[in-house]
């Protein structure tokens, strides 16, 4: 087993009325499986409503299935005696850090978590510093979360989260509220701790051109994986993306119009530079 397995996992909610009356029923995700091994980049995106947040909830225990099991490195999100030790394997990296960042001092607020698991004072600082330097934020430790920018808290939360030595990194939708440079920041921090420390990562986006490093994507629509394989075989099928209203990133797209068109390129060009690369192949072999 991985280190998060989903098995059929169905969730509902009731909708009411502004008095409070049931209107009917809501199925958020619906019998959906997948299996995480350790040491993954995994993305799961589709649009507002597709029922991928809904999912990450699961895999924290915020939310546990209708029906269905979740299992985090082998403990069963419904037994309420793990959910503990399930928060401390699988930490969670929320939309808006401001709702994440409690301290007045950066360092302080990275230490908050291992603080309240009881872990010794020196290596609480030894996990913010280590934690910090991970997201390449050590200089701004003694800083107030305040005066940094968004790219900037979402990396101090990303600490945070780090600080506690989860085997598993769960971040929903962690640029939604963030400018294109904050956006990059927080993905190349997310890259490293994958590349470098070898964590699980699970990203859930909206954002395409975010998946292009993940090891797998699965992208949901009504609940449902409409779609699961690598980012390359995932934008080899622009059409199908478009029909379930997902942005193909503008590089992608292009090599699309231009295979449209007779000019001979592979399918799934990913970043500027594989088409530069396969223009020059053309160019030459001409």
């Amino acid at each position: 087993m991985g280190i998060i397995k989903a098995e059929n996992v169905t969730f509902e909610y009731i909708r009411r009325d502004e008095e409070g009356n049931v209107e009917g029923i809501t199925t958020a995700v619906d019998k959906v499986s997948l299996d995480v091994g350790q040491g993954d980049f995994i993305a799961i995106l589709g649009h507002n409503g597709s029922g991928k947040s809904t999912l990450a909830k699961h895999i924290n225990a915020i939310l546990n299935p209708t029906e269905g099991t979740v299992w985090v490195d082998g403990m069963d999100t419904l037994d309420e005696s793990k959910v503990w030790n399930i928060r401390q394997t699988a930490g969670m990296v929320f939309q808006n850090p401001d709702n994440q960042i409690i301290g007045q001092v950066v360092e302080e607020d990275v230490g908050f978590g291992p603080e309240n698991m009881g872990v010794p004072t020196k290596e609480i600082w030894e996990r913010v510093e280590e934690s910090l330097k991970a997201v390449g934020m050590y200089e701004y430790r003694r800083h107030s979360p305040n005066k940094l920018s968004g790219g900037q808290k979402q990396r101090v939360s990303i600490a945070g989260v780090l600080a506690m030595h989860p085997k598993c990194i769960v971040l929903d939708e962690p640029t939604a509220m963030l400018d294109p440079s904050g956006r990059r920041e927080v993905i190349r921090a997310v890259r490293a701790l994958n590349d470098v420390e070898g964590m699980t990562v699970i990203l859930i986006t909206h954002y395409m051109e975010e998946i292009i490093y993940a090891d797998k994507a699965f992208v949901m629509d009504g609940g449902r994986i409409a779609m699961e394989g690598t980012p390359r075989e995932i934008f080899s099928r622009v059409e199908k993306l478009k029909s379930l209203r997902l942005d193909v990133p503008q590089v992608t797209l292009l090599a699309y119009e231009l295979q449209k068109r007779g000019v001979a390129l592979p399918n799934g060009i990913l970043t500027v530079q594989e088409l530069a690369d396969a223009l020059e192949k053309l160019r030459i072999k001409s």
